[in-house]
This record gives C-alpha cells, sequence and structure tokens, in this order.
C-alpha cells in the first residue's frame, strides 16, 4: 500500500481529482505480482504514473483557469501532485524492485525536497531538486534504489535535479556555496528515514547558519544586484522576466531567504509579529507574490516549458487568460501589465525596508568607504538621521502640519539623503492629509516646483514622491498613468516612468552634462527659458495618455487645470498647454516630413509662431525623444531636429518668404562649385545645369558632390553606386546613378531589403538629361551604419540584384517575416493624402505595421499604378512605421481626384495586406 504525504489544506481542486493514490496504488501492486524483473516493472509502473501525471496536471490546470488568481493553491497542487510521484517511485524501488529486509544501520536513506520543490513552491514546469541523504558512504542498495527511482521520475519526464550526500557533506559544501547553502535551509522531509533530517536541521542550525548572518545577507544581495543586471538593470523592461527580474519573484524569494536565515522565520507572517513589516506590507507582499507566481503558472501552461520571460505575445495571452479585457480605449494586455508594473514597484519598497530594517539590527554591513568617510550632515529642525538616512524625529508633530509630506522630499535634496523607510511608510500611511486645501495651498505649490526647480536632481524626487503615492495624490490627474504600459517596441518604459526620464534629461542638459551631444539645446537653456515652463510641460505633456481621446488634445485640457493648481501665470499656464497639445508636433515635422522642402518649414514655423516657442518645444522635443528609451536617440534624429530648428528660426526672423526653393538652389549651385574648383569648366557647367530645382534644395553639398563623380561620363548601360557610411546621420547613405525608368524606386528598395538594409530616409530625383539620381540613408539590423568593410560586397549584391540576377518579389518571400514575439501588435493602417504640405507634390502618408518588405511593396504598388516618387521620409516607432511619399502623377500633377486617391488607398491596403499574410505565415 502506497503511504503518501498527507495532502495540504486549501488546493486548487480536490486532492483525488489531483492523484488518485488507492486507484495507482492497487494498479502498481498488480504490476508488481506479474512482472519477471526489476526492468520490467519499471517498464510497466511508468505508464501507470505518466497517466496519473496526465490527469493530475490536468486538474489543475482547469480548476487553475477556472480561478486564474488563485496562485497559491495551484502551486501547492503542483508540489503535491509531484510529492505524490516522487515517493510512489521511491516506494516501488524500495518495496518491489529492491526490496531489503536485511538493511543495516548503513543503509538508512532519506530523501528530502529541497530549494523551490522544497518551500513547496511549484510551477507546472518547474525543477524538482532532491536530496538524497545516507549516514555514510553510500550503500549498493542504495545506489541501485536511487538509480531505479531517478529512471522512473525521467521517465516521467520531470526535469530533476539531484544529490546523494551525507549530513557531514551538506555542511561542508553548504559553507563553501551559498546556492548549496540556500537549497539546504529550505529542506522538507518527503519519506525514508526520519532521523537523519532532523540531524541535518539541527547541525545547519547549530554550525552553518549560527553567526553568519552577515556573510549570508551580502552574498544574497551581491547575487542580486548582479542578476539585476543581467536583466536589464531596471524595473521597467517592456518584456520582464517573472521569476529573475527586477521586483520579481526572486527579489520576493531572497527576501524571505534572508528573514528565515535570520530570524529563523517559517513564513513571512512572522515578520509582522517581529515588526518588521506592518500589517499592510504584510498584504501587499502576499499579493505582490500570489500576483507574480499566477503569471509564471500560466506562462508554463501556454508554453509547456519553464517560460518566465514576460514576451510580448505571451504579455496578450497570459492577460486573455487571466480575465482582463479591452476598456477605457486601452486593450486588455496593457491593464494586466499596468497591474504587473504596480507589483514589481511594490515588491521593491518591501526589499527596501526590509533591509533598512537589517542595518539598524546591524545585520547588514554597510559599504566599508561609507563607514570610512560617513559624515552625518546637518538637518533642519523636526528631521535626524538614522544610519545615515533621513528620518523624522517626532512622528506625531510631522503630522501635524501636511505639508511636510511634501518637505521630507525637499529636506532628502537638499542634504543628499537617502529616505529611511521608516519615513517612507509614515508618508504613505497618512496620503489622506493631501486634500484640496493642500493643493491650492501656495507653499505647497512653491515646495512642489522647487523640488523641480531647485535642487538639481528631480528625478529621485519624483520617482520617489511617484513610487509613494504622494506624486499622483498632490496631483490626482498623474494616477492613471502609475505604472501604465503602453504595449509597443518603442517605449522603454511606462508613461510614469518615461515622464521622470525626460525631466532628468532636461535636469542633466541645464547642468551642462550633455553639451557635446546636445549643443543646441545645452545653448537653448543657457541663454534662458521659462524653467517653470518647461519642467511643467514635460511633467504633464502625456498626462492624458491611456483614454480614447486624442492624449495631446486631453493632456492640453488637463494642463489647463494643473498648471494654475501649480502656481504658474496665465501667460505660463497658456504656454504650458500649448506645448503639452503640440509637443509631438516638431518630432512629427522632422521624422515624417521632407524638412528641405520649404512648404514644411513655412508651415512649421506659422504653427508656432514665436522664437520663444520654438525653443521650448525644441527642448521638450528632444527630452522627450531621449526619455523614450535609452537608444531612442541617435545622430539622425539629432541632424532633423537642429535642422528644422535653424531653418525655422531664419524663417521667423527674416520672414516666411525667404524660405523658398530658388534661394536655396543658387546657394547649393555655389557650394558645389567651390567643392568642385579643380573640375574643368565645361563638365562643371554641365553639372550645376542638369537638375531641377527639388535637387538641389532636397540634398547636402556632400551628397551633390558626389552624383557629380557618379555622372560624369556615365554610359547608359551603367550602374554606378557609392555607399559611405554618415556618422553624422548614423546611417550609411547609398547613392545610385542610372538611366532613368519608371518604376526605380522599387526596385531599388527591394535591393535593399534584400541585403537586409532598413531604409530611414530617401529622395529621388530625374534630371533633365534622363538620369536617376537616389539617395538612401540606410542602417544594419542593429540600427547603425554599416561597417566599412561590409560595404563591397554590399555593393556588389545590390548590383546584382539591380542587374535582374536576384529576382526582388520571389527572393522576398523568405526575407518578409515577423517575429513570434512580435506579432501580438496591432497597428491599424491609415493612409492619407496631402496636397497641402508640398508646393508640388502630393504626399502619400502610410501609417502601418513595419516589417522588411514593407517600403518594397509600397513603392512597387505606386510604381504598377503609374505613380511617380520623388522621395520618402521613413519614421519608424518600434513596430509601427510611417512611411510619406512625395509623388506626381504620369503627368507631373498632384493627386487632386478623390476617386484617383481611393483606388490608389485600396491597392495600397491590398498590398498591406497580403504582405502582412506573408509575412505571418
Amino acid at each position: 500500500m502506497l503511504n503518501l504525504p498527507k495532502a495540504p489544506d486549501k488546493l486548487i481542486c480536490p486532492a483525488g481529482d489531483i492523484f488518485d493514490a488507492q486507484a495507482v496504488g492497487a494498479e502498481i501492486a498488480e504490476a508488481a505480482q506479474t512482472a519477471p524483473d526489476a526492468a520490467q516493472l519499471r517498464s510497466a509502473v511508468v505508464p501507470i504514473l505518466l497517466k496519473a501525471r496526465k490527469a493530475g496536471m490536468a486538474a489543475i490546470a482547469e480548476a487553475f483557469a477556472a480561478d486564474p488568481f488563485k496562485a497559491r493553491p495551484t502551486t501547492r497542487a503542483y508540489t503535491w501532485l509531484t510529492d505524490c510521484l516522487v515517493v510512489t517511485a521511491k516506494h516501488v524501488a524500495t518495496q518491489h524492485m529492491h526490496p531489503n529486509p536485511d538493511a543495516g544501520e548503513e543503509d538508512r536513506l532519506s530523501l528530502l525536497a529541497v530549494g523551490g520543490y522544497g518551500r513547496g513552491e511549484m510551477a507546472p514546469q518547474s525543477d524538482v531538486d532532491l536530496l538524497f541523504l545516507t549516514p555514510k558512504q553510500i550503500t549498493p542498495w542504495a545506489e541501485k534504489v536511487i538509480e531505479s527511482m531517478l529512471y522512473i521520475l525521467w521517465d516521467l519526464r520531470l526535469k530533476v535535479g539531484h544529490a546523494s550526500r551525507t549530513v557531514r557533506d551538506c555542511l561542508k559544501l553548504g559553507r563553501e556555496d551559498f546556492t548549496i547553502r540556500t537549497a539546504l535551509m529550505e529542506h522538507r522531509y518527503l519519506t525514508g528515514d526520519a532521523e537523519l533530517p532532523t540531524e541535518l536541521a539541527k547541525r545547519l542550525t547549530s554550525e552553518l547558519f549560527k553567526g553568519t548572518a552577515a556573510e549570508f545577507i551580502e552574498a544574497k544581495l551581491e547575487e542580486r544586484d548582479a542578476r539585476h543586471e543581467r536583466q536589464g538593470g531596471q524595473r521597467y523592461v517592456v518584456e520582464p522576466n517573472v521569476k529573475e527580474g527586477k521586483g520579481c519573484l526572486r527579489d520576493l524569494q531572497s527576501l524571505f531567504w534572508i528573514a528565515k536565515y535570520v530570524h529563523n522565520v517559517r513564513n513571512v507572517k512572522e515578520l509582522v509579529k517581529l515588526n518588521v513589516f506592518s500589517e499592510d506590507e504584510f498584504q501587499l507582499f502576499k499579493r505582490a507574490e500570489d500576483f507574480l507566481w499566477a503569471v509564471r503558472c500560466h506562462l508554463h501552461l501556454i508554453t509547456n516549458r519553464p517560460s518566465d520571460q514576460l514576451t510580448f505575445d505571451l504579455q496578450v495571452e497570459v492577460a486573455a487568460r487571466m480575465g482582463y479585457e479591452d476598456k477605457e480605449g486601452r486593450r486588455a494586455v496593457e491593464h494586466f501589465m499596468q497591474e504587473y508594473f504596480r507589483n514589481a514597484t511594490a515588491t521593491g519598497d518591501l526589499t527596501r525596508i526590509f533591509l533598512t530594517k537589517l542595518e539598524a539590527m546591524h545585520v547588514k554591513n554597510e559599504p566599508l568607504l561609507q563607514r570610512i568617510f560617513r559624515r552625518n550632515p546637518r538637518v533642519k529642525k523636526g528631521y535626524k538621521v538614522v544610519h545615515n538616512r533621513l528620518a523624522v524625529d517626532n512622528e506625531k508633530a510631522f503630522l501635524s502640519d501636511k505639508l511636510n509630506l511634501l518637505r521630507l522630499f525637499e529636506e532628502a535634496l537638499r542634504t543628499g539623503m537617502l529616505i529611511h523607510p521608516d519615513a517612507m511608510r509614515l508618508v504613505s500611511a497618512n496620503l489622506d492629509l493631501i486634500d484640496d486645501e493642500m493643493r491650492n495651498d501656495k507653499e505647497a505649490r512653491r515646495q512642489f516646483l522647487d523640488l523641480m526647480l531647485k535642487h538639481g536632481n528631480p528625478e529621485r524626487a519624483l520617482r520617489r514622491m511617484n513610487e509613494l503615492g504622494v506624486l499622483s495624490t498632490f496631483i490626482p490627474e498623474f494616477e492613471p498613468i502609475v505604472a501604465m504600459m503602453q504595449f509597443n517596441m518603442y517605449h522603454h518604459y511606462t508613461v510614469d516612468e518615461h515622464t521622470i526620464q525626460c525631466i532628468r534629461n532636461l535636469s542633466e542638459i541645464e547642468h551642462g552634462d550633455l553639451v557635446e551631444s546636445l549643443p543646441l539645446v545645452s545653448g537653448i537653456l543657457k541663454e534662458g527659458v521659462n524653467r517653470k515652463v518647461i519642467y511643467v510641460a514635460l511633467l504633464l505633456h502625456d498626462i492624458g495618455k491611456g483614454r480614447d481621446e486624442d492624449h495631446s488634445i486631453l493632456g492640453a485640457k488637463i494642463a489647463r487645470k494643473v498648471a494654475p493648481r501649480l502656481g504658474l501665470s496665465k501667460s505660463e499656464v497658456e504656454t504650458v498647454e500649448w506645448l503639452v497639445r503640440y509637443h509631438l508636433l516638431m518630432s512629427d515635422m522632422a521624422q515624417k516630413r521632407d524638412i528641405s522642402d520649404p512648404r514644411t518649414v513655412r508651415a512649421f514655423a506659422k504653427a508656432v509662431k514665436t522664437r520663444k516657442r520654438l525653443d521650448l518645444l525644441t527642448v521638450l522635443t528632444v527630452c522627450d525623444i531621449r526619455g523614450v528609451g535609452p537608444d531612442t536617440w541617435n545622430n539622425w534624429k539629432a541632424v532633423l531636429i537642429r535642422q528644422l530648428h535653424r531653418d525655422t528660426a531664419q524663417a521667423l526672423e527674416h520672414g516666411l518668404e525667404e524660405v523658398n526653393r530658388e534661394n536655396r538652389g543658387a546657394e547649393a549651385r555655389k557650394l558645389l562649385r567651390e567643392r568642385l574648383s579643380d573640375w574643368d569648366s565645361a563638365p562643371l557647367r554641365t553639372e550645376t545645369g542638369r537638375h531641377y530645382p527639388p535637387y538641389w534644395q532636397g540634398l547636402d553639398t556632400n551628397t551633390h558632390a558626389v552624383f557629380a563623380t557618379l555622372l560624369r561620363d556615365i554610359p547608359d548601360d551603367e550602374v554606378r553606386i557609392d555607399l559611405h557610411p554618415d556618422l553624422d546621420r548614423d546611417a550609411t547613405r547609398a547613392c545610385f546613378a542610372m538611366i532613368d525608368h519608371p518604376g526605380i524606386f522599387s526596385r531599388l528598395s527591394g535591393a535593399l531589403a534584400l541585403v537586409g538594409a532598413n531604409v530611414v530616409d530617401a529622395r529621388t530625383y530625374t534630371s533633365k538629361d534622363g538620369y536617376a539620381t537616389a539617395v538612401f540613408w540606410v542602417q544594419d539590423a542593429d540600427g547603425h551604419p554599416y561597417e566599412e568593410e561590409r560595404l563591397p560586397r554590399l555593393t556588389q549584391m545590390i548590383k546584382k540584384i539591380l542587374l535582374g540576377e536576384v529576382k526582388a518579389t520571389e527572393a522576398m518571400k523568405s526575407r518578409d517575416k515577423i517575429k513570434k514575439r512580435e506579432r501580438a501588435f496591432r497597428v491599424p493602417t491609415s493612409i492619407t493624402f496631402d496636397n497641402e504640405g508640398s508646393d508640388i507634390y502630393t504626399i502619400i502618408e502610410v501609417d502601418t505595421r513595419d516589417r522588411p518588405g514593407l517600403l518594397f511593396d509600397l513603392t512597387r504598388t505606386l510604381a504598377n499604378n503609374n505613380v511617380y516618387i520623388a522621395s520618402a521620409v521613413i519614421a519608424t516607432y518600434g513596430e509601427q512605421v510611417v512611411d510619406s511619399f512625395y509623388v506626381k502623377d504620369m503627368f507631373g500633377l498632384k493627386f487632386h481626384s478623390a476617386p484617383r486617391q481611393k483606388q490608389l488607398e485600396k491597392k495600397l491596403r491590398e498590398a498591406i495586406t497580403k504582405g502582412a499574410e506573408r509575412a505571418n505565415s
């Protein structure tokens, strides 16, 4: 008869549904009677246990699907099912395969669960870590039992980690290796000899754990820091690891391991009695832990493997399984990820509180340098310094003036100290003191603005205020964007964290830290702007996100209410409102329009109206783009923003009529003549006379000089190519010169797509004597210019494609694929026709899902419909791309006819749909 462990209380479904011990025991007993030897018995037992495991896993999964937040009962159920399988395997090995009625003292064998399995926390695909404990060196009988048992478990497709050791071995290895020490700390007796585990527990406490808390804590914290670094170093990574990431399960487990080691507690609840956590904090721990375990279990069930990375495609599936729905203009996955990040933040808060408590008990060592060079800064009345942190001297006196809830952060910035967790707890427990009276208090406004404007580190104050709930209580309109995730590949942070990153960028620029990389905005800030306006505008620029309404329009309405409350004057409020309403205008103009077209500059200048607004918007735009993620800002964007600012400033200063093609063309030809001063006059005259005005105003002198060389004495049957890194723009400039023919832009786009080049900008011009001059700026798969040594081979491959040796449409099928993890994104297609944005072209703007062959499909469709493409501006935002084509019809006219526009739109949509089906197949 099977002697199984008692089923724990509160399983996700009845124990009998998980493992029918009576039925399994009867089948094994029958198999044992008929099997002639151990090998055949194993062959008979494995199918019985496989069937039982499959039924148990299905029962747990079904019950969990019906109650998708019940993580604890689910992890207990998986642990108990594993216990049943492991203990049954040992029963078969000791009672039927290798019975030993004459077993002596040396044959004693104890089976223990260790690690996460020992703790009783198992996800569907968790490892099964076993410790076989023996009194002395392992005996031949015990060796046979262990081997047979492991073969059964492996046949059951369990991922078993195992070790066979004596108590003495455990102590020796635990001294040398903190991972082994941690696993041993969580050992749990399963079956076999009961005295050995008791001896192990006593000796671990007296000989290994006692007096070594400090070294264990330091080791665990070093391990945690290294793990965080591997996982991206911060909490708000877009595809977090639920087990190993910052603010995730391993952080909570590390906290519990340290608590167990130091306080010898069996569960986190006991930390409330020890006054380490308050009851509210324990509930926070429990909520975060339950949520993260639920997510991890769903991940394992979806992938059927031990997958802990919450990739984009899995975020959508987990959100659906947990019952999140689309609402309030946001997708279900965004609501789910907001909850995820709020729990990750809670985990960080709890870890900080716990570690400071350890410090207060002198268990955790302070860093050596901090101890040597410690100086207690002078603090204002009402504060004190505890373990080099800012603490409240008298809680009652502190709470008697509600403005102290803001003064605390100001004092922390002034002294440069971290805030003591006890002071943080005091603030977060009394947020109800922040009421309308306080929000409208003149002194409170001053203090809040000073946190951003006065002390030089606004990021630190805002982040801590945000984590404690002060920011969203003082500005209630901020609350909806706290931990709000934007489900796309462009934004690296939650909306609130993005806002704080933007303000950090502004502060760094103000302090002269980025003069070399950001000369334009550094100069603007040095000359002086209204600092209140720019800081408040950045704080509020995305406050309207996550609703059905356009976030810029809604944000401007919110800014109109919030800015006066922060003490801004009427004219300052109007400027903030305008900046919030149009905070995307400059980046859209620079990245989605041809800024060498005079009409673009004139339209932008009309929108901004004044140099003051232009400067403020430029600063806001740069901070906004840099705040999206670490690699979002690059030289390409810097060049575009600088050029647009320079040309617009000139237009505002000298008049819009000064921005015209004729002036630009004359200046460009003059510069080219200077560059080609060694040329004879005849070829130079040919070159300066062969191009139409758009060519001269659309390209820089360097590119004009390259084309002059390519076109000089070019035969009609030759394709000339010049690839050159353009480091100022973080791209490779690809210049093509050849006899013009219809569809040339499409062929070039196809050739570049086939060699894996990402097009970021493109221009094509036809000369008066019938030659096409096309220039593309391209980047490699990592968003950088191609290395110089790759350029000759790249040139060769492009030539082959252009000469028809490779058929682009066929070759594209295997290249034009969207990665599985990126298929969950929805990007609605929008196609617009703009006849006002350019003097001579219609601008067709296609906003859709990006993929490798998209530009080729779009340009081929336009070419097949007799559309001449003069230039294309490509703006990529993660998985979304906006391709703007400057086009004419076959007669050189704009597309004014509505039926013709509709027909073209239909063809483009068909090309996008067919291409997307191919890319997702």
